[in-house]
């Protein structure tokens, strides 16, 4: 299953991160364009790992279970 995990740094809204996501990497950037633009915030593909700027698991849990993918939150 995908990881839906969120981090917070030193400063800002944090980080929502998703891993585990086998697909080719420029798969990967249209996902991730496409999610920024439904979103409206930044993002960006880090060894292959989806960040998204902000606390959006609700949103993207539903999103990629609505796509067949299976969903496993961390931390929360």
């Amino acid at each position: 299953p995908l990881r839906l995990s969120f981090q917070r740094g030193a400063k800002g809204s944090g980080m929502t991160r998703i891993e585990r996501l086998v697909m080719h990497p420029t798969l990967k950037e249209e996902l991730l364009s496409r999610l920024k633009k439904r979103l409206g915030c930044g993002g960006a593909v880090k060894d292959g790992v989806l960040e998204l700027q902000g606390d959006r698991r609700d949103f993207l849990e539903a999103e990629l279970k609505a796509q067949g993918y299976q969903v496993k939150r961390i931390g929360g």
